[in-house]
């Protein structure tokens, strides 16, 4: 539905871009095409931002914002590696499905501007900041040592990513599915992946 003028903000600008960014492609958004989801005139979106590219790096920087956020909690930061691992892939899965339309639009960057060479080089970062808690983890015995952590952070953020796919908070578990638990299953979901990913890279108990 469109914004109405009355209701118009920079956020609510913002939701719309992702939307459109997301339906369309980012290459296949014209100032034109946000204007008529909006229901503001171009000039009204220049009046707040230079252009597309803000809006986009604006989406992207929220997603980000969020992902790196988790590096900084305590639960990030203390304790063993394999528990503060676990912290991190949950409350990423958390955060992307907290922020689904932002964090599917980063997922979706190809490199084709500078704020998306911008973001690859930080979602890298990230992933980089998690292969080495992976291997610290590897060294203190609580992960298997033979699989190599660069392999299992991919294998890891494969599983989270491909929740943009199907999950929907507002309908149900799966795209075309029967209902499902949906929005009320967030903490069900992200306990469901750290279960599958810790049950092959922990150590065997002795």
């Amino acid at each position: 539905m469109p914004v109405k003028r009355d209701t118009y903000t920079p956020e609510s600008l913002l939701t719309v871009a992702v939307r459109v960014f997301n339906e369309r492609g980012y290459d296949g958004t014209s100032m034109e095409h946000l204007s008529r989801a909006a229901g503001i005139s171009k000039s009204s979106i220049y009046h707040h931002v230079r252009g597309k590219e803000e809006l986009l790096r604006r989406a992207i920087s929220r997603a980000l914002d969020g992902l790196f956020g988790i590096l900084e909690e305590p639960g990030a930061v203390r304790g063993r590696a394999v528990d503060r691992l676990e912290h991190v892939v949950r409350r990423t899965a958390e955060v992307l499905m907290d922020e689904l339309p932002y964090v599917t639009l980063l997922l979706r960057v190809r490199g084709n501007t500078d704020t998306e060479l911008w973001a690859m080089a930080r979602r890298r970062e990230f992933d980089q900041q998690v292969t080495r808690l992976l291997r610290q983890a590897a060294a203190e015995g609580d992960l298997r040592g033979d699989v190599d952590a660069r392999l299992a952070t991919r294998l890891l953020f494969g599983m989270i990513n491909s929740l943009v796919e199907w999950y929907r908070p507002e309908r149900g578990d799966t795209a075309g599915g029967s209902g499902g638990p949906g929005r009320s299953s967030r903490d069900e979901v992200a306990e469901a992946v750290v279960r599958t990913a810790f049950a092959g890279l922990r150590t065997a108990p002795d």
